[in-house]
């Protein structure tokens, strides 16, 4: 059986899991580092983005650690399971990657500054693996909300590929496309914040070392 070992190839709609309409369990009600409310709607004025980088316990944590993010919460993106558990995206037959939801205000962070964060804090040339996970749900992948966005992630993704080349490192595997085609489905409560609920807990995700450069214009076509 397939269920319950990870593979290489994502499935196609057909053979990806069913899911079901509505979430098995409710979302805390606020950040345990933040304080804010980890669903939506958000008060007028902040931005989402949303971003796959391995394992997300760790990955999140660089993210509410950015100044100018006002809450964050993880889950999963980019498949065709509606509402997914943890063991069905690991099984991997739901076509979703772990992801970061990151809720933020553009007067305080840029969009370009949270790319910056991404593209370190992990090795974006891996493929279905981030380290030693392997799977799937570990791909890189940026999910973008707004032309704006779509723009800005692949300006930075061309510049960043000229910063790895340099450095000795392959093509950059990761994905930008639009959130509005990849619905994102929030993880189990005890994913949220989990490395504030569990300061020795696991964090898997690891950088290349190379500096990503910020404020790049999107290319002129």
């Amino acid at each position: 059986m397939l269920f319950g070992r990870r593979t290489p190839e994502l499935p196609t709609p057909e053979q990806a899991l069913k899911g079901r309409a509505v979430p098995e369990f409710d979302l805390p009600a606020r950040h345990t580092v933040l304080g804010n409310p980890l669903a939506g709607p958000y008060p007028e004025g902040l931005e989402v983005a949303d971003f796959g980088l391995g394992c997300f316990w760790g990955a999140e944590r660089k993210f509410w650690q950015t100044p100018g993010v006002w809450t964050t919460l993880v889950g999963y993106q980019g498949g065709y399971t509606e509402n997914p558990s943890y063991d069905e995206v690991c099984s991997g037959l739901t076509g979703h990657t772990e992801v970061v939801r990151v809720v933020y205000d553009p007067a305080q962070v840029s969009y370009a500054t949270l790319l910056k964060v991404f593209w370190e804090a992990h090795n974006p040339t891996q493929g279905f693996r981030q380290g030693n996970d392997v799977g799937t749900q570990y791909r890189s992948a940026v999910y973008t909300h707004s032309a704006d966005q779509q723009a800005t992630a692949e300006a930075s993704r061309t510049a960043y590929q000229s910063v790895l080349t340099g450095g000795g490192y392959g093509e950059i595997t990761t994905a930008v496309l639009p959130a509005a085609e990849r619905p994102f489905w929030p993880a189990e409560p005890y994913h949220q914040q989990y490395l504030d609920k569990n300061v020795d807990g696991y964090c898997g995700i690891g950088g290349t070392g190379l500096s990503c450069p910020i404020g790049v214009a999107p290319a002129e076509g």
